[in-house]
């Protein structure tokens, strides 16, 4: 064998023994990208539906005009007023320019309180491509949407627009029956 060929042959293992290093650490990432922990604020909401409590996740922004038209007439203050045993989670999003619409949900009469949280998520663009797409691992596509969940369990989503408050509250009901059927 000349020189050339045993470098050629040294520099071609090592040209293999590169690649199944990259490749092994590529495998590496995906896994780590896997079984990545969830955001804060995902966390922060996944552990707050485990409640054997009701609890009601509305996601919504303050330029919105259906997410304004719900706060009108006091609609979601006197909702959250008759319904003091749910739980009650008001999450801001795609709204960069707005604010986290803390005043305006407080000119409404919708403030923190022992059962209601007022959350802003961390990416606030509305931009189509950079925005927020879904929570949970559900998808969010318009606003507001206004989930349903019971230990855990997500009983209903209504995930296109202005929602109804008799509607919402048949939801509720149903949402704190018990389902064991004999």
């Amino acid at each position: 064998m000349t020189r050339w060929a045993i470098a050629s042959e040294g520099a071609g293992a090592m040209v293999r023994a590169m690649k199944r290093f990259f490749l092994s650490i590529s495998f590496l990432a995906l896994l780590t990208l896997g079984s990545a922990a969830p955001a804060p604020l995902e966390a922060e909401v996944g552990q707050a539906i485990q409640s054997k409590r009701i609890t009601i996740v509305h996601f919504w922004a303050p330029w919105c005009p259906n997410c304004k038209m719900e706060l009108a007439n006091q609609g979601w203050s006197s909702f959250i007023a008759a319904n003091p045993n749910v739980d009650f989670i008001f999450l801001t999003i795609w709204s960069d320019q707005s604010g986290d619409g803390r005043a305006l949900l407080a000119q409404h009469g919708v403030k923190p309180q022992p059962n209601v949280r007022l959350l802003a998520h961390p990416n606030p663009s509305r931009k189509s491509d950079d925005r927020v797409n879904s929570f949970l691992g559900l998808p969010l596509t318009w606003l507001p949407a206004t989930w349903v969940f019971r230990e855990g369990k997500l009983l209903y989503l209504v995930n296109y627009g202005e929602l109804r408050f008799p509607m919402l509250q048949q939801l509720v009901r149903d949402a704190g029956e018990s389902w064991d059927r004999d």
